[in-house]
């Protein structure tokens, strides 16, 4: 980070928390210690994403996920809260933040310990019925996909990982999807898909933050997703500072209002603000 000094990002960070607790928008980058993939990242593909539409609609499109959610949690053993993650959950029992929001659904942020945490896509280690509501972990469904497709984990086990943590496995055509145990209805991740929109009601939550907070720190966002966005807009209203923590180009960047930028990783930059905080 440099030497430090009075211009010192990590102190200009800091200072950012004098009046208070600020609020933390966190994206896919404060995952990638973890093991996962960014969207976004330098280098990425180009992807093209399932479309809720597609999910309910074809069939196909739900084999392909259930067959690469099953083979992704092969590996998903060895994916733990990473620095960046347990920083926050220390500066939330510190007082420091009131909570995270992010825009992950690998639910690494509850894992490591915070306690306030609004999940404006949803939590895809949950599963629930399109049709009754009830819902199971991801693990127990998974279970179920096993005994309808014995071996078929393990036959594709080698299979590329994507972004969102589950494999690209192409072979799917006699995969048999699991239903709901109560209704036999369909089922799927407690996510916000593509062509969905963010619940009224966690984005209210998000809000709330934000208006009580004395900055908001971006981390690990390009900010590309619109509901961030939207964030960034109640912080200007306010006319609280805003900070970005991220390896890449933002398009809060260049906005007035941020009063801090830092291009590094998020886990570094996070474990060096908490100890910079005391």
């Amino acid at each position: 980070m440099g030497t430090k000094g009075p211009q010192d990002p990590i102190d200009a960070l800091a200072a950012l928390f004098e009046h208070g607790p600020a609020a933390v928008l966190t994206g896919a980058g404060v995952s990638t210690d973890s093991g996962i993939p960014d969207y976004r990242g330098a280098g990425m593909p180009p992807r093209t994403p399932m479309s809720i539409s597609q999910f309910m609609h074809d069939e196909a499109y739900r084999r392909r996920f259930w067959a690469g959610a099953r083979v992704g949690f092969l590996r998903s053993a060895s994916v733990a809260p990473n620095a960046g993650h347990l920083a926050l959950a220390r500066l939330e029992a510190a007082g420091r933040i009131d909570g995270v929001i992010t825009q992950n659904v690998d639910n690494l942020h509850r894992r490591a310990g915070s306690r306030t945490v609004v999940e404006l896509h949803g939590n895809g280690s949950v599963i629930r019925c399109v049709d009754c509501g009830n819902r199971w972990s991801r693990a127990e469904v998974l279970g179920w996909f096993d005994d309808l497709n014995p071996g078929f984990a393990e036959e594709h086990a080698g299979a590329e990982i994507a972004p969102d943590g589950d494999a690209r496995v192409s072979d799917t055509d006699r995969v048999e999807v699991p239903s709901c145990a109560v209704c036999g209805g369909i089922l799927r991740p407690d996510v916000v898909y593509f062509g969905e929109t963010v619940p009224p009601e966690v984005f209210a939550v998000a809000e709330t933050l934000v208006r009580d907070a004395s900055a908001l720190l971006l981390v690990g966002t390009s900010l590309a997703v619109n509901t961030g966005v939207r964030l960034v807009h109640r912080a200007e209203r306010r006319g609280i500072p805003v900070a970005v923590i991220n390896r890449g180009p933002t398009s809060a960047d260049r906005r007035e209002s941020t009063r801090v930028r830092i291009e590094g990783g998020t886990s570094e930059t996070l474990a060096a603000l908490t100890a910079a905080l005391g």
